[in-house]
């Protein structure tokens, strides 16, 4: 997979854990235990796991998007996937934090976010830091 399609990829994923969060059936109640959010609006857990809320899902809508838009050119998929896994890991490390794992109540980044966060930024890390694609090489030559 190159650069490109893996912004194409990403960007269609986060629609499908986006639209996880908004579609009626699909968004379960809050579990047992889980904080109180300032933010309450349709606050609960995607598919049952993934705790989320309306904010949390406008920035799936806006990471699917732009990974979609990326997708047009090398160096805008490459930007993507670098900026994706720094926010990713940001989120991480909130995620593990007390008191920032729900972003002051605003958007929840606990439980099983955390290890779906760590995934997100080690996929993007890889194609935004490591991956070498050959449609770089040979437009730069």
């Amino acid at each position: 997979m190159d650069t490109r399609r893996f912004a194409l990829v990403w960007g269609i994923l986060f629609l499908i854990v986006f639209a996880s969060g908004v579609v009626p059936g699909m968004l379960q109640p809050p579990a047992a235990g889980d904080p109180d959010m300032a933010m309450d609006a349709m606050y609960g857990r995607a598919l049952g796991l993934f705790p989320v809320n309306i904010l949390h899902d406008g920035v799936h809508l806006i990471f699917g998007v732009w990974g979609i838009l990326a997708y047009r050119s090398y160096d805008a998929a490459k930007s993507y996937a670098r900026i994706t896994a720094v926010i990713y890991a940001v989120f991480v490390i909130m995620g593990l934090i007390p008191g920032l794992d729900t972003t002051f109540g605003l958007v929840p980044l606990f439980s099983h976010d955390v290890w779906l966060h760590v995934i997100l930024a080690a996929g993007a890390a890889y194609f935004g830091f490591v991956h070498k694609d050959r449609e770089a090489r040979t437009s730069r030559s």
